[in-house]
């Protein structure tokens, strides 16, 4: 089931979302859903007034196994926030070099990119989807074949309305396999059929890189302050069956459709407005 609008869900509604997950903790669900609540509430007001209504964090105690980390996650997923669990020992050990306390957030925005991304290719997947069918059909039903039959006629004067009559003909002809054999691809009738597709290069959109802080996660404007060296992706050709071609060049050609910069303001809003880091092992650190 789909996460419902959280601006929709009072708090008592957004419990009742948690108790279908999580047994008992009835305390700290009503605390967490309160919070949440107000954290929508505080969105809805002018941004002079936000700055003056800071969001509280929430202590959650109690020994392993009671639902303090599902309780984070599961609320994170009914409001679409991201969201990432942190062990506090990781970030106190003696002589420890490499990801600092400001990795946490950059993981975080890397979350919410992955989130909003998704979400984008939701929304034009029918779109994408057609895009994929088109480019399948292209390699099924190649437009030049229908003219080799005239490859070797007779030159004819132009204008020589035979000629054309013969043309309009292929090229119908060509039409009408061509959503003869659509019907046959949407319809999943050549599913397991193999073809040769031509695909891009996976790119992630956070590159790694070495920092006087350790391995950090940069963001996407990395590939430009390289002079574009990462603007051509290669390109290679796999066998692949009409199923799986059709998922993969639907996500290439959603790929394709989405605006990564547009992507990535979107991830650092909502990263800064309701992202969530579960901070664990306190008290592995609190008693040092």
């Amino acid at each position: 089931m789909p996460p419902l609008p959280i601006e929709e869900l009072s708090p008592r509604e957004i419990v009742a979302e948690l108790d279908r997950y999580i047994v008992g903790q009835k305390a700290a669900k009503r605390a967490v859903a309160i919070a949440l609540r107000n954290r929508y509430r505080r969105q809805m007001l002018p941004a002079e007034q936000q700055e003056d209504i800071i969001p509280k964090n929430i202590l959650m105690i109690g020994p392993t196994g009671v639902g303090k980390t599902e309780i984070a996650r599961r609320l994170a997923q009914l409001a679409r926030a991201p969201f990432i669990k942190i062990e506090a020992t990781k970030f106190t050990e003696v002589g420890y070099v490499g990801r600092d306390v400001d990795s946490m957030i950059r993981d975080l925005v890397a979350v919410a990119y992955r989130i909003v991304e998704a979400e984008k290719t939701e929304e034009i997947r029918p779109r994408a989807a057609g895009q994929a069918v088109e480019r399948i059909l292209d390699i099924l039903v190649a437009p030049e074949s229908g003219r080799r039959a005239y490859a070797f006629a007779p030159l004819s004067p132009e204008n020589d309305p035979e000629v054309e009559q013969k043309e309009a003909d292929v090229r119908e002809a060509i039409r009408r396999r061509r959503e003869r054999v659509r019907e046959q691809v949407v319809s999943g009738a050549r599913d397991d059929e193999r073809i040769e597709i031509e695909v891009e290069e996976s790119a992630s959109p956070f590159v790694q890189i070495f920092s006087p802080h350790g391995l950090e996660e940069m963001g996407l404007d990395i590939a430009n302050q390289l002079g574009g060296a990462f603007a051509n992706r290669a390109s290679a050709k796999r066998s692949v069956t009409i199923a799986e071609a059709k998922e993969i060049l639907t996500e290439e050609e959603a790929r394709k459709m989405i605006d990564a910069a547009s992507v990535a303001k979107e991830a650092i809003e909502r990263t800064e407005q309701t992202g969530i880091v579960f901070l664990d092992e306190l008290d592995k650190i609190a008693g040092r």
